[in-house]
């Protein structure tokens, strides 16, 4: 299929009556690549929960953090961002080639307006390459091997998990999932991951009243829950923490003192 008649098909499977993750997160960074449902959502979550927006930006944060890291620090020239959300600044392929031209990213997402604008997901550096795999998180066999085709996973791969494992109910074995997507790995490839705590009354009510019209609820956990992930993996300092304490640049941005809505951590494989 060529890259025209397949984002012509992806644009055919949006639904525009119900709000995407996606897009909702879009209107919270500010984007302009949503729908009035999605902007309604995005107003009543910030009605509930005002410093839903702050934390967004505090997630995009980790993410050029953690891959600054991962590239200077870690060695890592492989990644697997699953997750991906639509095209904004500072996108992983983004953040690793300006420090080392030669990564190659895979990109993995199933919401078709990704996949309709994952186009400028696929510029790359002249030595590194990218990839978009059109693939639900809940298969994790399948992104491996398409992943496959662009990255060598017999060498150290970070694989980013930003917000996603949140959109995977219990039913589905979340934590599972991430067994089986980093047991083929290499020894030294690691885990990025953050997600949303059931920590904070103002925000569990906020993502309660986003669940009932959602295309794709999301499902807050206790930060054990999600230090769990980790679970086999070398957890790098300072641990699974608040997103801002997570190695946290001199113009962090700050959360309210005594909340905590999200936490986050990186870890490697031994």
């Amino acid at each position: 299929m060529r890259d025209s008649d397949a984002e012509a098909s992806a644009w055919a499977r949006v639904d525009t009556t119900v709000p995407h993750s996606a897009r909702v997160w879009d209107f919270l960074l500010g984007g302009k690549d949503h729908f009035p449902v999605d902007r309604e959502a995005g107003e009543t979550l910030l009605r509930l929960f005002p410093d839903f927006a702050m934390v967004a930006r505090l997630q995009r944060e980790f993410l050029i953090r953690s891959v600054r890291y991962l590239v200077q620090e870690a060695g890592i020239r492989q990644f697997l961002d699953i997750g991906t959300g639509l095209p904004t600044a500072n996108n992983t392929h983004e953040v690793a080639q300006g420090i080392a031209p030669e990564t190659r990213v895979v990109y993995v997402d199933h919401d078709p307006i990704v996949l309709a604008h994952a186009r400028a997901l696929l510029t790359s550096a002249p030595e590194g390459a990218t990839d978009y795999v059109d693939a639900d998180v809940r298969r994790p066999d399948i992104i491996l091997e398409e992943a496959a085709k662009t990255l060598d996973l017999s060498r150290p791969t970070a694989v980013m998990m930003l917000s996603i494992a949140g959109q995977v109910t219990d039913d589905d074995d979340p934590r599972g999932i991430v067994e089986r997507l980093m047991r083929p790995l290499a020894s030294g490839s690691y885990l990025a991951l953050s997600d949303g705590t059931n920590t904070n009354p103002a925000l569990i009510e906020a993502v309660t009243a986003y669940n009932r019209n959602a295309a794709n609820t999301y499902q807050l956990r206790s930060p054990e829950q999600i230090a769990g992930f980790f679970t086999g993996l070398e957890v790098v300092e300072p641990g699974v923490v608040p997103t801002p304490e997570w190695r946290p640049d001199p113009d962090r941005w700050d959360e309210p003192a005594g909340v905590i809505s999200a936490v986050c951590g990186v870890a490697r494989k031994p």
